[in-house]
């Protein structure tokens, strides 16, 4: 599984957008849906900071989520401003694979 982690800095005033946006059935989400092996996408809300979500997107595999890039650029590109400034801060925690069980 190829699992890609983002961290958010969201305003107060726009966390119901935000939520809505990058939720599990959001704008984000129904555009990966319409490629090949796209698993689900996970909306964490921190504890401690009310203000930091983190996005879980999971794939099949890294081949899966390169082909969505190629089919689907410019509509990630489109989605990606028309949502610029929900968010304070977004950073790129990184990409991760499942380990199997030793």
């Amino acid at each position: 599984m190829h699992i890609i982690l983002w961290e958010f800095v969201v305003p107060a005033d726009a966390r119901e957008r935000f939520q809505q946006a990058y939720g599990p059935d959001g704008d984000w989400a129904q555009l990966f849906r319409r490629a090949k092996g796209y698993l689900g996408t996970e909306l964490l809300h921190s504890d401690t900071a009310p203000e930091v979500f983190l996005t879980i997107d999971r794939w099949e595999t890294a081949s899966h989520f390169e082909s969505f890039q190629r089919n689907f650029g410019r509509e990630y590109r489109e989605l990606d401003q028309k949502l610029e400034g929900i968010s304070t801060s977004e950073r790129k925690i990184g990409v991760f694979s499942a380990v199997d069980p030793i």
